[in-house]
């Protein structure tokens, strides 16, 4: 068990919504280092996809992370509704008090090359991957008021490090993450906060067909996929005092590979 490094802080995490997931394994890793978390879950948009919502549901998954001894609170909304990022935090902030830690692991993501791409599809990756983040680190930031230790941690892809042509609305709305955040940072540091980007890598969370899985498996240095554990360590640490030097930073962690 890791020390308890984080005890009296709270972190928010958004798209906690499968125990196979990385939003799962990090909002684990914070507990685990003492932190009390609010998770954030839309339950709809894993039941339309091929992976599926959690057999055991959102209980299961509170009931797993409380057994690190933190406390665990859970609300689920809509990112495509611009009204909901602040009322996650709203709701956050009403169970613990305050947000020390944000981190914005939510996505949406659909498959569409150049021919099949539709206004709408362009604007739902738009609205909840970038305009929905922007509003929760809005949000944190209205509510932060201590000197130092806020973190805004944000998720992107690989989508600077290799061509994604077909899932162009995917990658427009990621690219968007990784150049904000040199900005953010920029913006927010001297209010004790500083704002960091992970690019995971390839992780195993379900989605990859077998064809898929090996391709990717044998492409990495280190012969294997990204696990959400992966991902999570290093959020964590960034969310530590340790990392209160590393900002404006996006940040690889996919084994040297994908």
């Amino acid at each position: 068990m890791p020390e308890a490094v984080l005890k009296g802080r709270v972190a928010l995490v958004t798209g906690v919504s499968r125990r196979k997931g990385i939003g799962f394994a990090i909002a684990q890793r914070l507990a685990a280092l003492g932190a009390d978390v609010f998770i954030h879950s839309f339950r709809p948009y894993d039941v339309d996809r091929e992976w599926g919502a959690d057999a055991d549901g959102i209980a299961a998954l509170i009931a797993t992370l409380a057994e690190s001894g933190t406390k665990i609170a859970h609300a689920e909304g809509d990112f495509s509704d611009p009204a909901v990022p602040a009322q996650i935090m709203n709701a956050a902030v009403q169970t613990f008090g305050h947000v020390d830690i944000l981190v914005a692991n939510h996505t949406y993501s659909t498959m569409g090359n150049l021919e099949e791409l539709t206004a709408s599809e362009i604007d739902r990756h738009l609205h909840i991957n970038v305009r929905g983040t922007l509003l929760l680190a809005q949000a944190f930031a209205a509510q932060h008021h201590q000197p130092t230790g806020g973190r805004v941690i944000l998720l992107t892809s690989g989508q600077q490090l290799a061509p994604m042509p077909g899932e162009l609305a995917y990658v427009a709305s990621k690219g968007a993450l990784q150049q904000l955040t040199l900005s953010l940072s920029a913006h927010l540091m001297p209010r004790g906060i500083t704002v960091n980007t992970v690019n995971p890598g390839a992780t195993d969370t379900g989605w990859a067909d077998p064809e898929l899985y090996e391709f990717i498996r044998a492409a990495n240095p280190q012969g294997r996929w990204g696990q959400p554990e992966d991902a999570a360590r290093l959020i964590g640490w960034l969310a530590t005092d340790d990392a209160q030097w590393i900002t404006g930073q996006t940040i690889n962690s996919n084994g040297g590979g994908y």
